[in-house]
């Protein structure tokens, strides 16, 4: 049995920073347009839930029951994208003229956090944080006169997180993958999804990301013209090739490839990629609209 060693060198541990924020829009449950987040200074992690309810029996106690878990938080940044105001309960009916007080949706975001140690100070490795069903709660916004120590602004928003699920596991909000301890490659496809190195930036499913780390997923690019669908003006048809691990929708309803029946007047076909299983990923365009 090895003796235990304590602060041995390379293993004085420590965790920093936050940078590479995302915000990835909501697309029907799907988050596969990513922007950049700029100015984010803090993301703070509060976990909630998880209580104990003793129950007590026989004059002892018989069992502790855990209230369900919950993940929620605080975004603290100096600017947000242009793309977050509807998030953030406000509406731009027309460009520069934001209307608050509105529904507030649900959106996907990624961070990072750096990993350091005592060899290699802070640049030993890092963490990518992906959080779902995010929804923020109204923040505060102090604004203050310039005087002679100025300080710009530092936005706060409230978040909350709907758990998304995961096949054999509990549904969960947050995945955090560690660059120390993942494959290179593997992480290079999973980061190459997040920042739009492959297609459109998008947050895969929690299914999909663990599928990177196993058996490995196929990167299907729907941007390629091959891949995606054709209509003909002239006789109405919609034509939807075959690719490999993508699965058609026409109006929600699964299509095979080939050529489809001819739309009649004033119909609307709604025409969805979808992936036929967590080993593909699709990048770009996944939605098409034709009509008659």
């Amino acid at each position: 049995m090895t003796q235990l060693v304590w602060d041995a060198a390379g293993a004085r541990l420590f965790e920093t920073g936050v940078d590479r924020g995302v915000l990835y829009l909501n697309n029907a449950g799907v988050y596969d347009n990513g922007v950049a987040w700029n100015g984010l200074t803090t993301v703070t992690e509060s976990p909630g839930g998880a209580e104990a309810n003793p129950q007590f029996a026989d004059n002892i106690k018989y069992v502790n029951l855990f209230s369900a878990e919950t993940f929620e938080g605080t975004i603290e940044a100096f600017t947000f994208p242009e793309e977050f105001y509807q998030y953030d309960g406000v509406a731009t009916p027309q460009v520069g003229v934001h209307v608050g007080q509105q529904g507030r949706g649900s959106f996907g975001l990624s961070y990072r956090t750096l990993l350091g140690n005592d060899v290699d100070g802070s640049s030993h490795g890092y963490k990518l944080h992906l959080v779902y069903g995010c929804q923020v709660s109204p923040s505060e916004k102090a604004y203050a006169t310039v005087n002679d120590s100025p300080e710009a602004i530092n936005f706060s928003w409230a978040l909350t997180t709907t758990p998304v699920p995961v096949t054999g596991l509990k549904p969960t909000s947050l995945l955090v993958i560690d660059s120390t301890k993942v494959d290179s490659g593997d992480l290079t496809t999973l980061e190459n999804l997040l920042y739009g190195a492959s297609g459109n930036p998008q947050l895969p499913t929690p299914d999909a990301v663990i599928a990177i780390f196993g058996a490995g997923v196929t990167v299907v690019d729907m941007g390629v013209a091959a891949n995606q669908p054709t209509y003909v003006s002239g006789t109405h048809v919609i034509t939807l090739p075959s690719v490999t691990g993508v699965q058609w929708k026409i109006n929600g309803v699964n299509k095979s490839s080939g050529a489809q029946p001819a739309l009649t007047t004033g119909q609307v076909a709604q025409v969805t990629a979808t992936a036929t299983s967590t080993a593909y990923v699709l990048t770009g365009d996944r939605d098409w609209t034709f009509d008659y």
